[in-house]
């Protein structure tokens, strides 16, 4: 099918389009069909991600479905996925509907609106997974932070101002070095493919000061520790579906940036650097398993071990192994998945108790016993129990570290331990226990609207977690050539 990037690219354009034009024509309230726009849009996006799947041949490691035009002063309109781009394109496709669905009765301020940001964001993060030119990736990365910014400050909490400039300055801070770095790699190489660039050999010194440049942008986008300090922010202050977005899927650009730019294009500083980005991956491992141990806030809760899951995808990308970066690509989608739904699990409850202090909570059990289930199913997830989505990530990420550095791996693993600690901690704390909340004796168990958004969550989770191949098969070649590259680039 020609130009199917395209049209999974920027059908959500589309329909947000359609969306404004609904309310420019419309003479009565334009939210309704903001909905349901909105809703088919995202619906018609993740079908055609389905067939690109479906179409894919995951035996070839090189891009396919490449569209490739001139665009302006040496830059180009140049699309393509391989076999790890494109499960993060079906990632945030399988995500974008539950978002729609869970605000469905949330949202009811300046709807239009909110529907047309998920939809230009979802045009946005696809682009980032789609793009093979330097600058098209550059609008595409820093376009991100747009609707974001406006999701948490205009639906967030009380303090959304504070926590939505913070994110904003934060992720674009770091990104003014990756656009330096862009600049000088186009001028050096004369050519901005990134294909082409991986093809290229930077010196030495020019590969870690470019290493650097990169690593500034997407370490605080992942967030890596000490740069992690606006996550917790945000995700306290956006609305349910953006904590969702936001841990699902904007994270995992980070991930994605390393794997696309740090590793294959300077390889020798990714090996100088191994030690460094190990020391911060077991700090943020374990010293955010600690500090998530000691919330009183849900939301803030789940933002730390977001960061400690993180911890295990740059430990997995910078072993430089295959076993390393298909840990640290299935722990990303995985992640996606649970902290998804361990949001979605704390919306349920806070749209019907207008707070997410555990100390507000208790015995829910007796009131919720379907959410109460859901709630221990993804909770066992974020673990990493085995049979879920989360055990395959951190154990295929620890063994690959293990060959390179023992001592991470075992400092990493002390850090699966405190996240067991910490999350069994918050289900006891607010599934069991007396109901001393007089306003939770009338709480109501999850409705049809709710379960729905929770069931296909379910079905990847467990289905990842039994048969892993689903993720591997894919990304498996393209994995290979890439860190066979590496090992060649550094004489390994």
């Amino acid at each position: 099918m020609p130009h199917i990037l395209s049209l999974v690219t920027f059908l959500p354009l589309l329909g947000a389009s359609a969306i404004l034009g609904a309310r420019l024509l419309g003479k009565g309230d334009a939210a309704p069909a903001a909905r349901w726009i909105a809703l088919g849009t995202t619906l018609v996006v993740l079908a055609v991600s389905v067939l690109l799947v479906a179409t894919f041949d995951p035996s070839n490691p090189a891009y396919q479905f490449v569209e490739r035009y001139v665009w302006f002063a040496g830059a180009q309109y140049h699309l393509g996925v391989d076999g790890i781009s494109i499960l993060f394109v079906l990632l945030t496709a399988f995500l974008m509907p539950l978002c729609i669905i869970a605000s469905w009765k949330t949202i009811t301020d300046r709807v239009v609106e909110y529907m047309i940001c998920f939809l230009v964001l979802e045009t946005l993060v696809i682009g980032v997974f789609t793009a093979l030119d330097l600058f098209l990736f550059y609008i595409f990365f820093e376009g991100t932070l747009v609707p974001m910014f406006l999701i948490i400050g205009i639906w967030g909490g009380a303090n959304r101002i504070y926590a939505a400039y913070k994110f904003f300055l934060y992720t674009l801070l770091g990104s003014v070095l990756m656009l330096l770095a862009m600049l000088w790699m186009a001028n050096t190489a004369g050519t901005t493919s990134i294909p082409a660039l991986k093809e290229y050999a930077f010196s030495p010194q020019a590969q870690t000061l470019l290493w650097l440049a990169f690593f500034a942008s997407f370490a605080v986008k992942m967030p890596m520790w000490p740069v992690h300090t606006w996550l917790p922010d945000a995700h306290v202050q956006a609305p349910t579906a953006g904590s969702v977005i936001l841990a699902g899927i904007l994270l995992k650009l980070g991930g994605y940036g390393f794997i696309l730019f740090n590793l294959p294009m300077f390889p020798l500083a990714s090996q100088m650097f191994a030690p460094l980005v190990f020391t911060l991956s077991v700090i943020a491992i374990v010293y955010t398993s600690l500090v998530a141990f000691r919330q009183t806030d849900m939301k803030k809760l789940i933002a730390y071990s977001s960061v400690a899951h993180m911890g295990f995808v740059t430990m997995g990308i910078f072993a430089g192994n295959e076993q390393g970066v298909q840990g640290a690509v299935f722990q990303m989608i995985s992640h996606g998945l649970i902290s998804g739904a361990l949001f979605l699990c704390v919306g349920v409850v806070y749209d019907r108790m207008h707070t997410r202090e555990i100390a507000q909570y208790g015995g829910l059990t007796s009131r919720m016993p379907w959410y109460a289930a859901i709630f221990l199913m993804f909770t066992m997830a974020n673990v990493g129990l085995p049979g879920t989505s989360g055990f395959i990530g951190e154990i295929l990420t620890m063994t690959a570290v293990y060959e390179v550095s023992t001592w991470t791996a075992l400092v990493a693993a002390s850090g699966v331990i405190f996240s067991a600690v910490y999350a069994l901690t918050l289900y006891r704390n607010v599934m069991f226990g007396e109901i001393t909340n007089p306003a939770m004796k009338t709480i109501t168990d999850i409705d049809k609207r709710e379960l729905l958004t929770f069931v296909p969550l379910i079905i990847g989770t467990i289905w990842l977690g039994v048969y892993p191949a689903a993720v591997l098969d894919y990304t498996g070649p393209a994995v290979e050539a890439l860190t066979s590259a590496y090992r060649a680039a550094i004489g390994g």
